[in-house]
């Protein structure tokens, strides 16, 4: 059968499937006020057929966009089942958008209503809510004006009896992309799209009842939504949530997951706090005694609350080989893994449990009904049957983006003779020095991103004899900075020199500068992903850097540079 043109089950028939058979096994596990409110899957049912027929009652028709802005919880879960129910169109929203970003989006997509709940200065946020829209609030607190309460709307809703087969070319879901250049593309995706790569990963990665998930990372994030609340519906797996960032290492603790995804960030926090009470040169000893280093390698999985995990995945951005090689001493396997919103997270290209080929984003054959070439120019094209319909009210992006059906990534790459896939950079990233030398600065951020004290960092240097690097301190270099500024100028002066071997004389780093400033995504340094937007960063720093242009120090401390 033709995978593109075949029909698959739609998360709402497994929501019916498990409700049917499954009805008391409990689903979702919310900690509120540091206890756990559970829901099955009978009570997952009603509530999002509750809210399906209250979205109605508010005139919402077939086809509808409705927004969901909020931190995970079970209630995002609950509103996006509603959604499909009600025939409607979900708009995931980053919980940490600007205002002005999250107007755009909301006027872009023309959402009829809004979706809030837990966040984070909901009140700064209100501005970018046109009042034009309803606005329906989760049951948590609230500090902006809505229309309707959740428990209310609920209690005095009917359940919506009907249960749909959305069509498979139906439109589900618009995914805005992060946008590091320009505004956020919105992703268009069916239940052909969204079903297909959901239910093949979940039988890939053999997601069963067994499986454990913690969901901290925003399921606006396509990589969260197709990995958790994806093959959790076909895997029947529980899902557990974080109360807080403070609560985070406990809620962790409780839940024990078998299935853990996160960005290379959040590994490198794992790593330090296990530093932070066992020093690196300390734990290299240990784990060279045989008698012992077991011992070690438990007590030290079970303080992560790792200890029950048989999947680690790491995605969104690269991931150090030392970060990798560390997880591996300490009886950890990582698995990266290589996708984007446009091809829902389900790309060509995957570490599956052992097979990992660290340094690779994993073998071209991991992932059924993928296919990947390499063009002349080294830009990795893809296509599946994930593949999203195109960009939305975006027709010219649609088409330089998909080309005779093939995705366009925009990824440069390679692919090894045992057929495993290796980023090498990004095509439009790349810049050339005075001296007509390119050069590619993800590549070197990367290798410098394993530094504890830096929290950000951009290589810039288009124009310039040699590519300089750009700095933000991170909270452990801000501590230091009370005690020895010089100290952290040598360690991160040692990391530049580190680094500058493994580079050619061309991608050398001359200069690096120590910025006071902090990037969020407030300031718009920063994407609700966390990625810097290059071409911002590079344009608030470039009278800074051509003020400084022939200093001959190596490191130079900047004030804040931003109003």
């Amino acid at each position: 059968m033709d995978p593109y043109q075949a029909s698959y089950t739609t998360p709402l028939e497994m929501l019916y499937q498990w409700n049917e058979t499954l009805p008391d096994r409990i689903f979702l596990r919310q900690p509120v006020n540091g206890e756990y409110k559970t829901y099955t899957w009978a009570q997952v049912n009603d509530q999002a057929r509750r809210l399906a027929a209250a979205l109605l009652a508010q005139g919402l028709v077939k086809g509808d966009r409705v927004a969901i802005l909020a931190k995970n919880c079970a209630e995002w879960f609950i509103t996006d089942y509603a959604i499909q129910l009600a025939s409607l169109i979900s708009v995931p929203l980053y919980p940490m958008q600007t205002p002005e970003s999250l107007e755009y989006v909301l006027k872009h997509s023309d959402s009829k209503a809004i979706i809030i709940g837990k966040l984070d200065g909901a009140k700064g946020m209100e501005p970018g809510i046109p009042d034009n829209i309803t606005r329906i609030a989760m049951p948590y607190p609230m500090d902006i004006k809505v229309d309707h309460k959740w428990d209310q709307l609920l209690a005095n809703s009917t359940p919506f009896t009907d249960s749909p087969v959305q069509p498979m070319d139906d439109l589900m879901t618009i995914i805005y992309t992060s946008g590091t250049t320009g505004n956020p593309k919105g992703v268009m995706h069916t239940y052909r799209t969204f079903s297909s790569g959901s239910q093949s990963a979940t039988r890939v990665l053999k997601i069963n009842k067994d499986d454990r998930y913690l969901s901290f990372l925003p399921l606006s994030h396509i990589a969260e939504r197709f990995m958790v609340l994806g093959c959790s519906t076909y895997g029947c797996s529980d899902v557990s949530f974080v109360e807080s960032l403070d609560t985070f290492g406990e809620n962790l603790q409780t839940t024990r997951p078998t299935l853990l995804f996160a960005v290379p960030r959040i590994w490198q926090k794992f790593q330090q706090k296990v530093n932070s009470k066992l020093p690196q040169a300390k734990l290299n000893k240990l784990l060279r005694i045989p008698l012992i280093k077991t011992l070690i390698k438990n007590k030290i999985q079970k303080g992560m609350g790792l200890d029950k995990s048989r999947m680690l995945i790491s995605g969104a951005s690269p991931i150090t080989l030392d970060l990798l090689q560390w997880y591996k001493d300490i009886g950890f396997e990582i698995n990266e893994g290589y996708g984007m919103t446009e091809n829902l997270a389900y790309g060509p290209a995957l570490n599956l449990p052992g097979a990992v080929k660290i340094g690779t984003v994993g073998s071209i054959t991991a992932m059924p009904n993928t296919e990947i070439k390499i063009t002349t120019e080294g830009e990795i094209i893809t296509r599946s049957p994930s593949l999203m319909t195109g960009y939305y009210l975006e027709p010219e992006k649609t088409a330089e983006t998909i080309r005779d059906g093939w995705l366009h990534t925009g990824d440069k790459g390679e692919i090894d003779s045992e057929g495993y896939l290796t980023i090498t950079g990004r095509i439009k990233d790349v810049f050339k020095t005075s001296k007509g030398k390119f050069v590619q600065p993800n590549k070197i951020e990367c290798l410098l991103q394993y530094n504890e004290l830096i929290e950000q960092v951009c290589i810039a240097g288009s124009g310039a004899p040699q590519p300089i690097c750009i700095i933000e301190l991170s909270e452990a270099a801000k501590l230091q900075l009370k005690d020895s500024k010089q100290t952290i100028e040598d360690n991160i002066r040692a990391t530049i020199k580190q680094v500058n071997q493994q580079l050619e004389h061309h991608e050398v780093i001359e200069r690096c500068f120590i910025i006071a400033d902090i990037w969020t995504t407030e300031n718009g340094l920063l994407t609700p992903t966390m990625k810097i937007k290059r071409n911002i960063v590079e344009k608030h720093y470039t009278a800074l850097c051509d003020q400084h242009s022939t200093d001959k120090n190596d490191i130079i401390w900047a004030a804040a540079q931003l109003k």
